[in-house]
């Protein structure tokens, strides 16, 4: 049984509000749970107090366990300093403009450079 430490999503439609739970990876992301550790509300500044809440101990636990945190928990809990904070990727390369644009691009620029 793989454990996740994981966001279960709550709250009404426009107004999130996370439960930060373990639970089976297999089981569905709002479905069962085994024990809730805490919550993160979206809704308030990133400064505030309440924005993320949750019991250091169990999830201490838990890691303890073999839970593995999904990358949104693992960069909550490496800020709180009980992981290693995961990398923030960059940009993914399919946003990125296609090859014709890119060409416009440096055409443009080195029309208004030159």
């Amino acid at each position: 049984m793989s454990l996740k430490i994981r966001l279960a999503r709550a709250g009404a439609k426009k107004r999130p509000y996370y439960h930060i739970v373990v639970a089976d990876s297999r089981s569905p992301r709002d479905g069962r749970f085994i024990e809730k550790l805490g919550a993160f509300n979206p809704m308030l500044p990133q400064d505030h107090d309440d924005r993320i809440k949750f019991d250091p101990d169990r999830v201490r636990h838990w890691l303890g366990a073999g839970a593995l945190p999904t990358e949104r928990v693992a960069r909550f809990l490496g800020h709180f300093g009980l992981v290693e904070a995961p990398k923030i990727r960059d940009q993914p390369k399919q946003s990125a403009p296609k090859k014709k644009a890119q060409e416009r691009a440096k055409a443009a620029a080195a029309a208004t450079a030159g």
